[in-house]
Order: C-alpha cells, then sequence, then structure tokens
C-alpha cells in the first residue's frame, strides 16, 4: 500500500513540475526529482539543494515563484519549519500576488501528500504489533477470569480430597462453569460452528457449500446464529435424506448497526415446515431478528435467520482530518487565484458551493452531485471567462475518485480538452491556454491525491484494528477449545472420581482420592495451557489416564498401541482427541467396552477409539467438540473420521508423519 501511496505523491509532484518545464525552466525537472527522493529519505541537505534549484530557476530562468512551494513544504516537513515563512517572504517579493498564492498551495499538498506517506507507513508498522498487544491483553483477561473461579475450585477439591473428602458439589460446579466459559467464548464466533457443521455433513456424505459473508466478532448475535446452525444440520444429519447443502452468510449495512443473515439450504427435504427448531424461532423474534422455514423455488428446504449486530464504535479519524483541513485550504486557495483574477468578489458564492460540495463528498461522488458539479464548472465560463477556467481542476479530482482508471482517465481528459477549447474560443494566448490546461490536470491530481491518501491510510487504521480484533477472538477460540478439550475432560473426570469415592469405603475410597490429587495437578497445568502458556500432553500417557478414568465408570478398557515416539505437536494433538474421545463415551454413551489403538502405517499414525453402547441414532446436539477436533488436525494436515454401526461407535483421527516435529 504504501508504493500505491508513493505512485500517487509522484504523479502529483511530477504535475506540478510540469507547469515549470512547459514554462521553461530545466531546473524544475531537477526539482521534481529532489522532492521525490525527500519524499523517502529526510535530509537537509536535500532541502538546501532543492532550495538552490528552486532559487536559481526564479532568478536565472525567470520562472514563476510558485516554484518555490517545493522549497515550503519540505520545509514543513522539518524541525526547521519556521523558515518556510521566509520563504513565503522571499516569493512575496520576488513575484506578484497570484503566484504567491499558488505557492503557499503548492506547499500545503507537498506537506499533506508526504505527511500521509508517512501516517500510512506508521499505522502499517503498528499493525502487528497492536495484534499482538491485543491478543496478550485477552490472555491476560482470560487467565485473571479463569484462575479466579476454576482455581480456587482446584484448590478446594485437592483440599477435600487430601482429608478423606470428596467434594462432588465443587468439582460439579467447576465443571459446569468451565463448560459455560468455553461457550462464552465460542459465542463471539460464528465461523467456528461453520467448519463444525461443514466436517458433520461431510462426514455424513452430504455435498457442503460454505460462504461466508459475514465480518467476526457477532457478540450475541453469533451466538444465536450458531445455535440456528447446529439445530439446522443436526436436522440434515438425522434425515439422511439430503445430498448437497449451501451454507451462507451476508452482512447488510442497516442504521447504527448490520444486519447478518445466516441461511442454511439443502436439498433434502420433501415437504415444509419439517425442521424442529425448537424455541429458537421465539429466542431469535426476541433478538430483534426473524427465523423462517420453508421451500425454495428451487425445491430445497431453506433455514434463514437474520439478526441485527451493533458496529463497534468508529475512532476519531485524524487522518481525515488533516486530508480535509488540507483540502479546505488548498480549495480556498484556487478559489482566491480564481477571485483575484476575475476582479470582483460576486463569483464567490458558486465557488463555495462547489468547494463545500468538494468537502461533503469525499467518499466518492453519486452522479448527480458530479452533474451538478460539472454544471457548475462550465455554464459559467461564458460570464467570468479566463477566471473561470482554473476551477475544471475541483471536477476533474472527483472524477479520478468516483471512477475507475478506465473511465476516469477519458472523462479526465474531455475535461480538459474542453478547458482547452474555451481557452481558444476566448481568444486567450496559445500559452496560457495550455497553462490552465495544464493546471486543470494538476489541480486534479491535487485533490484526488489528498483524499486517495486519506482513504488509503483509513484502509490501513481499519485493517489494524480489524486485525486485533482477529488476533482477540482467535485467543478467544484458542481458550474455548483448550477449556472443552483439556479442561473439561480433566474436571469431568474428577467429579467421576470424586462421585466413585463417595460410594466406597475408606480405604477404597483413599485410592480414588489419591487420584484426584493427581488429576487437580494435572487440572493446574491444563489451566496455565487454557490461560496460554506453553502445555504438551503425551498420547501414551492420555491413553493410560483414559484406561483408569474408564475403568472407574464400569467400562472395559483395551489398549493397543501400536506408536513409538511422536513430535511434540502430533503427540499434544493426539492426546487431545483421546481426551475427547473418552469423554464422548463417557457422556453421551452406555459403553461396556472401549477399545483405544494406535498404529503407523503407510506414513501416518492412526488414533482409534471405537465402544459400544450407542444411546440413539440421533446426532448429538451443540457439540463443539469434533469442531475442535477437526481445526486441530486440519493444522498437522491431518483429519478426523466418525463411523457408527449399529450400537458402535468408532472416532479415528489420523496425522502424516510429514507433520511431525523431532524430539
Amino acid at each position: 500500500m504504501r508504493r500505491q501511496a508513493e505512485l500517487i505523491v509522484v504523479v502529483a509532484f511530477a504535475a506540478f513540475a510540469s507547469i515549470y518545464v512547459v514554462a521553461g525552466s530545466p531546473l524544475a525537472l531537477a526539482a521534481f526529482g529532489v522532492q521525490a527522493a525527500f519524499a523517502r529519505r529526510r535530509s537537509w541537505w536535500l532541502v538546501a539543494l532543492q532550495a538552490a534549484l528552486a532559487y536559481a530557476s526564479v532568478l536565472l530562468y525567470g520562472s514563476s515563484v510558485g516554484i518555490l512551494g517545493f522549497v515550503g513544504g519540505s520545509l514543513l516537513l522539518t524541525s526547521l519549519w519556521p523558515l518556510a515563512l521566509a520563504v513565503v517572504a522571499s516569493a512575496a517579493l520576488l513575484g506578484p500576488a497570484d503566484p504567491v498564492i499558488s505557492m503557499i498551495l503548492i506547499s500545503l499538498v507537498v506537506y499533506g501528500l508526504t505527511r500521509m506517506i508517512d501516517r500510512i507507513e506508521e499505522v502499517n508498522a503498528a499493525r502487528l504489533s497492536l495484534a499482538v498487544a491485543a491478543a496478550a491483553e485477552e490472555r491476560l483477561r482470560i487467565a485473571a477470569e479463569l484462575s479466579t473461579g476454576l482455581g480456587r475450585a482446584l484448590s478446594t477439591i485437592a483440599g477435600g480430597a487430601r482429608t478423606g473428602i470428596p467434594d462432588v458439589e465443587t468439582a460439579r460446579q467447576a465443571l459446569a462453569e468451565a463448560r459455560a466459559a468455553a461457550a462464552s467464548y465460542r459465542a463471539m464466533s460464528l465461523a467456528p460452528e461453520m467448519t463444525t457443521a461443514k466436517a458433520m455433513l461431510t462426514a455424513a456424505g452430504v455435498t457442503v457449500d460454505v460462504r461466508m459473508g459475514h465480518t467476526e466478532p457477532l457478540g450475541p448475535a453469533g451466538a444465536l446464529l450458531a445455535a440456528v446452525l447446529r439445530e439446522a444440520v443436526t436436522e440434515i444429519v438425522r434425515r439422511r435424506t439430503a445430498t448437497t447443502c449451501l451454507i451462507e452468510t451476508l452482512t447488510e449495512p442497516l442504521a447504527g448497526g448490520d444486519t447478518v443473515r445466516l441461511r442454511v439450504s439443502n436439498d433434502g427435504a420433501r415437504t415444509a415446515g419439517d425442521e424442529s427448531l425448537g424455541d429458537l424461532p421465539a429466542q431469535v423474534e426476541a433478538a430483534g431478528g426473524t427465523l423462517t422455514v420453508g421451500l425454495a423455488g428451487n425445491a430445497s428446504m431453506t433455514v434463514e435467520a437474520t439478526l441485527p449486530t451493533t458496529r463497534p464504535p468508529g475512532r476519531p479519524a485524524r487522518d481525515s482530518a488533516l486530508s480535509m483541513a488540507l483540502l479546505a485550504a488548498v480549495l480556498v486557495g484556487f478559489s482566491a487565484k480564481a477571485l483575484l483574477l476575475a476582479g470582483s468578489l460576486w463569483p464567490a458564492g458558486l465557488l463555495a458551493v462547489i468547494v463545500v460540495m468538494q468537502l461533503r463528498s469525499v467518499e466518492g461522488r453519486h452522479p448527480v452531485a458530479l452533474s451538478i458539479m460539472a454544471v457548475l464548472t462550465f455554464a459559467p465560463i461564458p460570464l467570468f471567462g479566463q477566471a473561470w477556467l482554473g476551477v475544471a481542476g475541483f471536477l476533474a479530482g472527483p472524477v479520478l475518485l468516483a471512477f475507475s482508471w478506465a473511465v476516469a482517465l477519458p472523462l479526465v481528459a474531455a475535461v480538459v480538452t474542453v478547458v482547452a477549447t474555451a481557452g481558444v474560443l476566448l481568444g486567450l494566448p496559445v500559452p496560457l491556454t495550455v497553462n490552465y490546461a495544464i493546471s486543470t490536470l494538476v489541480t486534479g491530481l491535487a485533490v484526488y491525491g489528498l483524499l486517495r491518501l486519506a482513504q488509503l491510510a483509513r484502509e490501513l487504521r481499519e485493517s489494524r484494528d480489524g486485525l486485533a480484533r482477529a488476533a482477540v477472538l482467535e485467543e478467544r477460540l484458542r481458550a474455548a477449545r483448550d477449556l472443552h478439550d483439556l479442561l473439561g475432560h480433566t474436571l469431568a473426570a474428577i467429579l467421576l472420581k470424586c462421585e466413585l469415592a463417595r460410594r466406597l469405603d475408606a480405604e477404597r475410597a483413599r485410592k480414588e482420592l489419591d487420584d484426584v490429587l493427581t488429576m487437580t495437578e494435572r487440572a493446574r497445568e491444563d489451566l496455565r495451557t487454557v490461560s496460554g502458556e506453553h502445555g504438551e500432553l503425551s498420547l501414551t500417557a492420555e491413553a493410560e489416564s483414559a484406561r483408569s478414568v474408564l475403568a472407574a465408570a464400569g467400562i472395559e478398557a483395551v489398549l493397543d498401541l501400536g506408536h513409538d515416539r511422536l513430535g511434540r505437536e502430533v503427540d499434544t494433538t493426539l492426546g487431545i482427541v483421546l481426551r475427547e474421545a473418552v469423554t464422548n463415551v463417557l457422556r453421551h454413551s452406555s459403553a461396556g467396552r472401549c477399545t483405544i489403538t494406535t498404529s503407523v502405517r503407510d506414513g501416518a499414525v492412526r488414533l482409534s477409539v471405537r465402544n459400544d453402547g450407542v444411546r440413539s441414532s440421533q446426532g448429538r446436539r451443540g457439540s463443539a467438540g469434533i469442531g475442535n477436533l477437526t481445526t486441530r488436525l486440519a493444522a498437522l494436515d491431518g483429519r478426523l473420521a466418525v463411523v457408527r454401526e449399529h450400537d458402535w461407535f468408532e472416532l479415528t483421527a489420523t496425522v502424516p508423519t510429514q507433520s511431525w516435529v523431532p524430539v
């Protein structure tokens, strides 16, 4: 983006210099080269060289004192800026009022364009550091939030285990708190639910097309839309009649915010109204949105939810303010030149209208506004003559902003041609006519440059803020995944052990409570991992832990581990997969037997968890686990597969060996 900004500035500087080159000063070309170099590298000797070239052009070649504007603009960018006043004074001594005004205007344009490049560079440099700082701040907030509640609960549970008291209530409360925290962190985003939905549908043999047209985070609206998406996808999987599905989101502007629309369409429904969405329509309506279910024109079943979201408060646009102030000064200056040439103040009213339209239309030009500006630019020429020819530059700048280059350049060429033709019809000398034509282009480029650079700076600032928001969002999603996959499993195992210990005699309960103490230490480690600290897991250790937890629940656990040493990333990720799989066995089945198998074959390591006792053919609603695991495995080029056969369920994770990190 800096290169684009520099190109705009160089073109504008070249346009100014061309006026003096055409007027017969070869030194103006050298002054332009020095100005372009100064825009990239600030050095006092460049200003001195520029001053020598500009004054020599005035004194030796009779150039207009307007060329001194290059020197004045450069001085404004340095600590020697008070000397710019001396340059203005010298211009007033060497030339008439009209060129002196031009000199001041050029100084302002040079300062403004160059300063905008500096601002773009500053914003660009701050983007990454701001994102890192935002993520770190969010990590600290999450750590403090979790440590206050879950950290205290773990200490209470460990204290009870040491004294031989299984604290079931605290364990249950801690597990509920962890799940609620994970849900709240995920609630800021709809994107992970779209990933989960795609994984579920693909596993069910449905071809999925996902089109995300919204910007994260969505806040409470994202949580509600995620719930709608989960219910709609669960119904599609349950019916098993769909072959294709389209999931898309759209954002539409709305006063005070935006409207986000979620649409889920599939070809598996035969009649409308068979979607089971529970109380979601009432929730969506209470949130100010709408939820509809029906058959579309192509006979596909469509679930569509629309909810309002709140725009984040905008930041003060300092860059735009600077640009607007400079643009106002430039427009007023050119208007003053026109009035000076006209020798009358009564055209000031029309000029004021044009200036106001310029300042009110900085975000592009509506065709009606451009048409009005065109009429005000050309219609008064027969009345005011030569004095009004300079106004055409005010039209050239907006045209460059409003249209693509393919359209804008011919239009600007037409504006310049009209000015040149008017000069001929008015009987102006050829050099003066050429000067007006070139000035029209120069003024247009100056206006375009100031506004376009402000747009670039604003785009970068928005991109920077968006990057920071994305970093915070990613940190929340990471915390939600770790809460669900790591700490949630450990807390569930602690609760199971506490409940078991409460039903056993003192001697056998002591053994279970010793396991609780070990698990609370592991939970503290998991809590540190959730809070952003580095954490590692061992697949082998997790398998042994899983055997213990399953046995405590009365489930026969069979281990068949065929892997050897794994890289840290693979070991940790597969350990997390195993935790989630075992948690699901405990929560969502009445299993009597569970087999955990690992193997290395065909350049990949494979983990399989197979259990009996599947309770229902209906898909589990609201699960974040599959989406979390899919995301984690995808980072290692791995994949997740689930298979159900009668009352048996098998989850398989496969990671290629090239993803391993040597230990």
